[in-house]
């Protein structure tokens, strides 16, 4: 938990990657650099832990920070959702499933903003894996964000490397899953593509336009693309 002198700035809790069977615990020094806390958040892995447990650290990790920040001085009506790869599978999985965080007695739409960058939206390629399924055999199934799309209040910022330089198709994935909000009756949904970076290189880009939209959230300011 990293908490700056500004006791009434923007915390954002953060999701690291690694294909939900990997990777470990950061804060990108972009919002640090910005002045917002971050919680760097660590969770189970596929194998030694099903899909829902791990999903469910996921939204422990933000009703922790919902009953935590207001001691440190924070503000529960400035926290924000966002990680990268499978840590954006979970900014989803956290914002659109609301049985996860209703379990904590924490009402989803209470979030500020999420940012998911380049998240899995049909069912992680991992998940299927342990189905016997290939990368490219889709599937959209309970534990697929696609499943979940819901009528939503809060800014929602879709990211994606370049089309031709991400992962088996998931810009046209993020697309879709663009469109569906829109169409569900999202008004604040936007669809980002960052062209000329890959899966892991598009956190680069990423991060400041994270920092210019959360600080217009927190001024009041209508979102903008």
């Amino acid at each position: 938990f990293y908490w700056p002198e500004n006791k009434d700035c923007p915390t954002v809790v953060w999701f690291h990657g690694g294909g939900l069977v990997a990777g470990s615990k950061f804060a990108p020094k972009d919002f640090l650099d910005a002045g917002f806390a971050v919680v760097a958040v660590n969770y189970r892995f596929l194998s030694g832990a099903t899909i829902d447990e791990i999903i469910d650290d996921a939204a422990a990790a933000v009703a922790w920070t919902f009953r935590e920040v207001a001691a440190r001085g924070g503000r529960t009506d400035r926290i924000f959702v966002s990680g990268h790869s499978a840590g954006g599978y979970l900014t989803d999985m956290v914002v659109l499933d609301k049985h996860y965080l209703a379990k904590y007695g924490v009402d989803a739409d209470t979030i500020a903003g999420a940012f998911p960058y380049s998240a899995q939206v049909i069912t992680h390629f991992n998940v299927r894996k342990e189905k016997g399924m290939g990368e490219l055999q889709p599937l959209i199934d309970e534990t697929a964000p696609l499943y979940h799309v819901r009528p939503l209040k809060m800014p929602f910022y879709v990211m994606s490397g370049d089309r031709e330089m991400e992962m088996n198709g998931r810009y046209e994935e993020q697309a879709y899953f663009w469109r569906m909000m829109k169409l569900v009756g999202c008004p604040q949904v936007f669809l980002y593509e960052f062209q000329g970076y890959d899966h892991g290189g598009m956190c680069n880009p990423a991060y400041p336009v994270t920092v210019r939209h959360i600080r217009a959230i927190c001024e009041g300011k209508v979102p903008e693309r």
